[in-house]
């Protein structure tokens, strides 16, 4: 996968359509991203939490749904591979050319 944890991406798909956030978690296919896809989940009273109750969280939503944002244009594109001079292998965008690492 193209995408690391802390990248700022754009939903491309789904009802959350147009949002922009950062990735907070990766797991396999699925990624999180803040402020995307907010869900409430049921907590119950534990030894932690003895109020318990009903938060707004995120929840997981498919790496096919994003799409990472230029630094440069600030508009959705895809991820490129490039080796540099040093010989390492560099993330660029698709569009504008620039280095996203």
């Amino acid at each position: 996968m193209n995408l690391k944890v802390g990248d700022k991406v754009i939903v491309i798909a789904g009802k959350d359509k147009g949002k922009e956030g950062k990735i907070i978690e990766k797991k396999g296919e699925r990624v999180k991203v803040e402020g995307v896809n907010i869900v409430k989940k049921h907590i119950k009273p534990n030894g932690q939490d003895q109020n318990g109750g009903i938060i707004d969280t995120e929840a997981f939503i498919h790496i096919s749904n994003v799409n990472m944002i230029d630094p440069k244009t600030k508009k959705s594109t895809r991820i490129a591979h490039e080796i540099d001079k040093d010989g390492n292998k560099v993330r660029i965008s698709s569009k504008s050319k620039t280095k996203l690492d």
